[in-house]
């Protein structure tokens, strides 16, 4: 496994074993999103901010990680599917592990649903891809949510039947839903052997999304997989530097925002 301990080390901090990773494939989903217009200044913002590592479709490689300043984490999302489609929750491989291989990734990342539709076929899909990740030692970020008719998507039993899918598949790091409190979380997150990471989810205010990131962290949280919630603020640069100190240094969400409480 020594390719996936030094891959995984360009995208955790050593020190605190936690992550804040931005994901920004979600022009693939969402088409020309505010906030990602401008590929190549967007990812120099949150990586100037501190961010850990970026999660990027294979055509967006290109369009600016890596060209100058701070250096960041690389990984290649596999799946996609479209918001025209009238099942969105129905993700499909687009990428294979050999490709991210050639761009330069340090990990990959897949989406699974539990719950939807198609889940099975998305079950079958990860199963592949685990295997691929195994034998080119590339560490796999399973991005798994539960989403279906009639599925709370923060209960505690359903986010941990997710990380718990997450974790049996093989994966090396997992992207889930917060239950909403630290208590519930941390009972998760203990009972689980490889990182955990909060999604962002929709667009919230500074403080509100840091002191849930905050909680989370306290529950025994690996840090945060945060996309709109970075991206589209009005300073992504400040906001990711505010996010890396509530995650690597445990500051308040007060203190890394600069108010008084």
């Amino acid at each position: 496994m020594i390719g996936k301990d030094i891959r995984i080390e360009r995208i955790m901090n050593r020190n605190t074993g936690r992550s804040v990773i931005v994901p920004m494939d979600h022009g693939f989903t969402l088409g020309q999103i505010e906030g990602l217009l401008d590929m190549t200044k967007v990812i120099s913002d949150v990586s100037e901010g501190g961010a850990n590592a970026i999660v990027l479709h294979k055509g967006m490689v290109k369009r600016g990680h890596r060209r100058k300043g701070r250096d960041i984490g690389l990984i290649v999302h596999l799946s996609g599917s479209t918001s025209l489609n009238p099942d969105p929750n129905d993700k499909v491989i687009v990428c294979s592990v050999e490709e991210a291989i050639s761009l330069g990734a340090d990990a990959v990342s897949i989406h699974i649903n539990l719950g939807a539709p198609e889940e099975s076929k998305m079950l079958e899909s990860a199963g592949k891809i685990v295997k691929d990740c195994n034998r080119w030692g590339m560490p796999l970020l399973v991005m798994i949510y539960p989403r279906g008719k009639g599925i709370d998507p923060n209960s505690p039993q359903s986010v941990g039947h997710c990380v718990r899918v997450a974790e049996e598949l093989g994966a090396d790091l997992i992207k889930t839903n917060y239950t909403g409190d630290p208590v519930s979380f941390g009972k998760i997150t203990k009972a689980c052997s490889v990182p955990v990471f909060i999604a962002g989810g929709e667009k919230s205010g500074d403080l509100e999304t840091l002191k849930i990131i905050n909680d989370s962290v306290n529950a025994g949280g690996a840090g945060v997989c945060v996309g709109r919630n970075a991206f589209q603020r009005d300073d992504p640069r400040a906001f990711v530097r505010a996010l890396c100190q509530v995650v690597h240094e445990g500051i308040e969400p007060e203190k890394a925002l600069g108010k008084k409480r």
